[in-house]
C-alpha cells in the first residue's frame, strides 16, 4: 500500500505541473515516512549508485544530440536520405522515418530528433501535399525510434537500474526498432497512395543521381558517426561510455570546421543544455535508487509478484497487464521516470514467470513508445505539435493510427516473441 501511495503522489504532482525532480523527491519522502526509514543513510547509498562510469555516457550522448542539431549534422543526414528516396509518392514520409532512425543511432534521444528533423521536414512535406497534422504525428512517433535504435539513453538507464549489460540491452531493441521502421514505412506508403493532395516532385533520373552524389558527399562525415559508435562498441574497440566520448570529440570539429554551422556561442549553448538535461536525469536516478532500496527492504517486488500470480495465473495475461501498466504510466510520466522507477519494481515479477531481463528491456522500450505519444501528458507528441505549429486536436487522429497499426503490434510481437529481442544478444555472446 505504501508503494502505491508513493507512486500515486508522483503521478498527482506531475499531473498538476510539479517538476519531475521534485515529484520524485516527494515520493522518496513518502516512502521513508510510511516505512519509517532513515532517509539520510539511504541518500549515501543513492549517491554511490549514481557514481558509475556507465552513467558518464548520458551527458555525452545528450551532448552529441545537441551538437547534431546545432552543427548541421542532422540537416545533411536528412537531405541525403531525402535525395535517395524522397522523390517517390511516399518518399518524404519514409525519409522522415529513416532520418529519425539514423538520428537515434547517433544521439539516443527522441526530443532532439523532433526538434532537428521536424524543423527541417514538416514545411517541405506540407508543400508536397502532406497534411501538416499528419507530418507532425509521423515525426512524433518516428522520433521515438531513438529509444529503440542504439545507443539509447533510455536503455542505458534501464541497464543501470537493473544491473544489466548495456551492450546486451542495446542489442535487444534493434529488432523491435527495425520492425517499427518497416511498419511505419508501409503505413505511410498506403496512406500516401490514397492521398489526393499529394504533389509528386518530378526529377530527371540524371538529376536524381547527381543530387544523391552531392548530398552523399556532404553527409559522409555525418554518416560516419553511427558507424564509429556502433562499430566501435560491437567491434570490441571501446565501451559505450568511450563511444559516447568519441562521438562528442568527432561531432565538434565536424560542426565547427567541416559544416561550419557550429560556432563558439552555439557550442556553449549545447554544453549548457546537455548539463541541464543530465542534471535532471541524475537527480531522478538518485531518488529512484533510494526508492528502489526501500522497495527491496520492504519486499515490495515480492509482494507484487505474489499478487499478480494469485490474480492472473496465466503468464500471457501477466505480460499483457505489465504492458498496459507501462503504457498507462508512460501516458503520465516521461520515459526516464518510467524506466527509473518501474523497471526495478517489475523486473522480479518478470523473472518469476521466466522473462529474461534483457527481453524485458525491449518490452519496456516498446511500451514507452506508445505511452510517450498518448495523452494526457504525451511529452513527445506535445513537443511535435510545438515544432509543427499545429494543435493537439488535429494530431491525435493520425497519431493514434500510427500507434494502433505500428507501435502496438511491435509491442505485442516483442512481448510474446522473445527471439526478436534475444537473438542478437545471444548471437554475439552477451547472454547465454
Amino acid at each position: 500500500m505504501g508503494a502505491l501511495l508513493a507512486i500515486g503522489v508522483v503521478i498527482l504532482l506531475m499531473f498538476i505541473g510539479v517538476p519531475v525532480v521534485f515529484s520524485f523527491a516527494a515520493m522518496t519522502l513518502v516512502l521513508s515516512y510510511v516505512y519509517s526509514v532513515d532517509i539520510s543513510s539511504l541518500m549515501t547509498t543513492g549517491f554511490w549508485s549514481i557514481n558509475s562510469i556507465i552513467l558518464l555516457a548520458l551527458p555525452l550522448f545528450v551532448m552529441t544530440g545537441y551538437l547534431m542539431q546545432s552543427g548541421g549534422i542532422a540537416v545533411r543526414l536528412i537531405r541525403f536520405i531525402e535525395a535517395v528516396i524522397g522523390s517517390s509518392r511516399s518518399g518524404m514520409g519514409t525519409s522522415m522515418i529513416l532520418g529519425c532512425g539514423v538520428f537515434g543511432a547517433i544521439s539516443g534521444t527522441a526530443s532532439a530528433a523532433v526538434a532537428s528533423i521536424g524543423t527541417v521536414m514538416i514545411d517541405p512535406m506540407e508543400k508536397h501535399g502532406y497534411k501538416r497534422s499528419y507530418s507532425t504525428a509521423l515525426v512524433g512517433i518516428s522520433s521515438l525510434l531513438g529509444l529503440l535504435i542504439p545507443p539509447s539513453i533510455t536503455m542505458i538507464l534501464y541497464a543501470v537500474v537493473t544491473r544489466q549489460s548495456v551492450a546486451a540491452v542495446f542489442l535487444a531493441t534493434i529488432g523491435p526498432g527495425i520492425l517499427l521502421i518497416i511498419l511505419l514505412c508501409i503505413i505511410n506508403a498506403i496512406k500516401m497512395r490514397v492521398n489526393p493532395d499529394f504533389v509528386p516532385e518530378k526529377i530527371a533520373l540524371s538529376q536524381r543521381f547527381k543530387n544523391i552524389g552531392i548530398t552523399g558527399f556532404k553527409a559522409f562525415p555525418a554518416l560516419m558517426l553511427p558507424v564509429i559508435i556502433l562499430g566501435g562498441i560491437y567491434g570490441g574497440f571501446f565501451t559505450p561510455t568511450e563511444a559516447a566520448a568519441i562521438a562528442v570529440v568527432y561531432a565538434i570539429p565536424v560542426g565547427l570546421f567541416v559544416y561550419r554551422d557550429l560556432n563558439i556561442k552555439l557550442l556553449v549553448d549545447c554544453l549548457v543544455k546537455a548539463a541541464t538535461t543530465t542534471g535532471v536525469i541524475m537527480i531522478i536516478l538518485l531518488f529512484s535508487f533510494v526508492a528502489s532500496r526501500i522497495f527491496t527492504f520492504e519486499q515490495i517486488p515480492q509482494q507484487l509478484t505474489e499478487v499478480l500470480m494469485d490474480v492472473f495465473e496465466n503468464k500471457l495475461l501477466i505480460l499483457l497487464m505489465v504492458n498496459l501498466f507501462l503504457i498507462l504510466m508512460g501516458m503520465i510520466m516521461d520515459d526516464v521516470s518510467v524506466v527509473a522507477i518501474l523497471s526495478p519494481l517489475l523486473l522480479p515479477v518478470m523473472e518469476s514467470i521466466g522473462i529474461h531481463p534483457v527481453h524485458f528491456a525491449a518490452i519496456v522500450g516498446t511500451s514507452v513508445v506508445i505511452g510517450c505519444n498518448s495523452p494526457p501528458m504525451a511529452p513527445i507528441l506535445f513537443m511535435s505539435c510545438r515544432v509543427g505549429k499545429v494543435g493537439m486536436s488535429e494530431v491525435i487522429k493520425p497519431a493514434f493510427s500510427f500507434m494502433l497499426l505500428a507501435a502496438l503490434p511491435v509491442m505485442l510481437i516483442t512481448t510474446y516473441w522473445p527471439s526478436l529481442s534475444l537473438f542478437l544478444p545471444r548471437l554475439l555472446g552477451y547472454i547465454a
